[in-house]
């Protein structure tokens, strides 16, 4: 999920500074950003709180660019 990337460097946030905002580790997030890892709804919508979007526009924007 490369918007998630894009999302937490446009804030000047390191994945580590991610993890601590959403309580998902900072190896996860290094998965999903990678694609390594498809991440549950859970994880998802701790990821868009902490980025401060909606689950809704975190996923839409990864449909439009496959």
């Amino acid at each position: 999920m490369s918007h998630i990337k894009k999302l937490r460097e446009s804030k000047g946030w390191t994945q580590s500074q991610l993890a601590l905002k959403s309580r998902v580790s900072q190896s996860a997030i290094s998965d999903i950003e990678s694609g390594k890892r498809n991440p549950s709804f859970n994880v998802i919508k701790k990821i868009a709180n902490a980025l401060g979007v909606s689950v809704t526009e975190l996923t839409d924007d990864e449909e439009q660019t496959a």
